[in-house]
Formats: C-alpha cells, structure tokens, sequence
C-alpha cells in the first residue's frame, strides 16, 4: 500500500494505516522473546508474544489476521473498493441493483421488546446496505464497537456501531481508541460516516477509571467533534449519558440524527434514574419493589421514547426502521457538497 508521497502534497492510505498479518508467519514485536526472557525471565515464543492473533485481539496493532499470503492480499484488493487511493481523491462509488427504497421487514423486530436482551448490529448494517456487503475492520478487538466499510446508494462510507451482544455495547477504553482511530482516517479520506447507536454509557470499574477512560473516552469525542465529513446516525435502542454525546449526537455537529421508535434517549436507564430520583420514596414505602417498578414504568412511559429529544431538536426525525436505508441514501446525496471548516490552528490536541 502508498504511503505519503515527498512534500506532503498529496496523503495517501499508508500500511499503518491498516496493518494486516499472515497467521504463522507474520510477527511484530519492539523486543523479540530472547530479550524478554533475558530482561523480564517470561519465557514465551514469538506467536503468542507478536503474532496475528495476539496482534488483531489482544494489542489492537493488526486490523486483519488471516490465514495465508493470497487471502491476505486480496481482503488488501477489497479494502480499496470503500477508500481512494490519496486524500484529494472523493470514494470509489459502485454501482447497484439494489433499490434505494428497499424496506426489509426483519428491521421491524430485530430490535427486541426487552432493553436487556441483547441482539447483533451486524444484522441492522447488512439490511442496511447495499448488497448486504460489509467490510468490517478490527473485527477481533474491542469487539463491543463495530468499525467498516459498506456502500450505501452507491457511496463508500465508514460505518461506526455499538455491538448490543457484547458487553451490552458499552464505550470502554479500547473500543473508544479503536472507534476514534477509524472516525479520523474516514475523515482525512473523505469518506462519510454513519453510526448506529445503541449504547447504554461507559463501562464502569476502577481499571477503567485508573486507565484513564476520561482520557480515552474524550479521543472518540474529539474525533468525531472535528470530522468535517457528512455524519448521520441512527439510534435504534439506548443512547444514555456522556456515550450518547460521544456517539455522533447533534451536540458535536452531528449532521443528520434519526432514532428508531424503540431509542430511549436519556441520562440513563430507568431503572438507575428511578434509584437516584425517587431514593427516600422507595425506601419509606411498606413494598419498595413493587413502588420502584411502578416508578420505572412511569418514568419509561414519559421519557424513555425518542420523541421528547425529537420536540427538543436533538433528532431530526422518528423513522419507521424499515425506512432507514432510503433516508441514509438521501441523507447522503443531500450532504454530497458539504463544506465544512475547523477554526484555523496549526493542529488540534487530541487528548493522547
């Protein structure tokens, strides 16, 4: 792959902008296992210290593990039909047979009645796209953000969701540096971004606290913040707290914002609101099970719906989920001549 060309005229995608391993041959480490063990005395050999699987699951280094050379280059072939080949360049369009207002009724009922019950984005992407096609990137890190590329009416765009079937689709440490990486190199290549949401807050715990989730959270926010390219998303279920901001919300220059009839748009979930609101209540009540349930529901009833943030600005409209792909493509030939500038600086600082 290109990397920047003299001068810096012109940025093309570089190999470390997605880094791609060859499962028993490839290896990256900064000191190899002879020096480990001579240093730390932890014995252990170059494949479980460097190799692809370590790399794509564990470190995050490798986008792509795969199991041979020619495999290995032709997912290279399939990347460069979503990016171009240098940042002055608009996306590779592709042309399909797929209807622009195709409506698929599964999206009706993927999105299941109980909030707690989990169920697979990858689902809503591929209903969604054209084709069904989905390239996603860092597939084996940070599994509960899913990162890729798909086209959509034809555009190349980089798609940014919260995976509900893994760890409910919280924000964490790693999957705030994994979506902010990918939400940066869309942005330096044009590409535009779609995020569907369904994200109940940041994970809560002490390592996370102690390994600066603050710090880490924000690098997501920043990047999305400081993306000039057309941004839409699409809430389909939870969007609560600081990890709604964070996902592409209005509040960061998110350009078009839909939510599903199932969004709950909040601070958070009923059930943690009803604790906090209604405390002394519960506590004074002679059933304080039944009174918390009875408060939850009405708390869910008033404001766990989209329809308040709709009234308030925060989402441009409710969608029928069947309707969501013809109002992205729409959304996107709209948004095809956006200009959009950052105040003049010689760069930003993004909290590293």
């Amino acid at each position: 792959m290109l990397g920047p060309c003299a001068g810096g005229a012109v940025y093309s995608p570089a190999i470390t902008d997605f880094v791609y391993m060859v499962r028993g041959t490839s290896y990256m480490f900064v000191t190899g296992p002879n020096v480990v063990k001579s240093v730390t005395h932890e014995d252990v050999d170059m494949e479980r210290l460097g190799g692809a699987d370590v790399h794509a699951r564990v470190s995050g280094v490798a986008h792509f593990a795969c199991d041979s050379e020619p495999e290995c280059l032709e997912s290279i072939r399939d990347l460069f039909f979503y990016i171009p080949s240098n940042n002055r360049e608009d996306p590779p369009r592709r042309e399909t047979a797929d209807p622009f207002d195709r409506a698929d009724e599964e999206l009706l009922t993927i999105v299941p009645d109980d909030p707690a019950q989990p169920y697979d984005m990858r689902a809503v992407i591929r209903r969604v796209v054209d084709d069904g096609r989905f390239l996603e990137v860092h597939e084996q890190y940070a599994q509960n953000l899913i990162v890729g590329f798909a086209h959509l009416g034809g555009h190349a765009v980089g798609i940014v969701a919260n995976q509900p079937a893994v760890l409910a689709g919280v924000l964490d440490i790693d999957s705030s540096v994994k979506g902010a990486r990918f939400v940066r190199f869309c942005d330096a290549f044009n590409i535009p971004l779609i995020v569907f949401e369904d994200v109940p807050g940041f994970l809560p715990g002490v390592g996370q606290e102690h390994g600066g989730i603050i710090r880490h959270g924000a690098k997501l926010l920043y990047a999305f913040a400081e993306a000039t390219v057309p941004r839409m998303t699409v809430i389909t279920r939870k969007a609560y707290g600081g990890a709604y901001d964070v996902m592409n919300s209005k509040h960061i220059r998110g350009d078009l914002n839909f939510a599903w009839p199932t969004a709950e748009i909040a601070v958070m979930g009923p059930k943690g609101a009803v604790e906090i609101l209604f405390r002394r209540e519960i506590a004074e009540s002679a059933d304080p099970a039944e009174t918390a349930r009875r408060l939850e529901a009405e708390y869910r009833e008033k404001f766990a719906h989209p329809y308040e943030a709709a009234a308030r600005g925060y989402v441009d409209d409710v969608i029928d989920p069947r309707e969501t792909r013809s109002r992205l493509i729409i959304g996107l030939d709209m948004l095809r001549n956006k200009r959009d500038t950052n105040p003049p600086r010689k760069h930003g600082n993004i909290p590293l």
